[in-house]
């Protein structure tokens, strides 16, 4: 079976998350279905917090897509149903962390994601 580039990309975003920041698998999940204005969506991965509400959603691309609004816009509706506490962005070769304000509706830029809090 050949890796295609979009899930190169999220199976190296979980070993990120596992490995660099911390996060136990049992809190990662990987592609399931979500409802997005009555219509069926999938998410590449979320990270739950251990309360059942989501940590961080993450989207990502194959290395030949570019990031643009769209894909942020695309993010933003899929939060509106999740309301993650953080957003990730990623090609594999760009990566943009953004910190969200739920009652606001807004974002702010980041460095990088937390580290999972035990």
């Amino acid at each position: 079976m050949v890796l295609q580039p979009e899930e190169w990309v999220r199976q190296h975003v979980v070993n990120y998350l596992i490995e660099n920041k911390q996060y136990p698998k049992s809190h990662i999940n990987v592609e399931k279905q979500l409802e997005v204005n009555s219509l069926k969506k999938r998410y590449d991965i979320v990270v739950f917090n251990a309360d059942g509400s989501i940590e961080i959603l993450v989207e990502c691309k194959a290395p030949e897509i570019v990031i643009d609004q769209t894909t942020f816009d695309q993010i933003a509706r899929y939060n509106m149903n999740l309301k993650a506490n953080y957003l990730f962005v990623t090609n594999g070769l760009e990566h943009f962390y953004c910190k969200m304000d739920l009652e606001r509706e807004k974002y702010t830029f980041l460095r990088d994601i937390p580290d999972f809090c035990r």
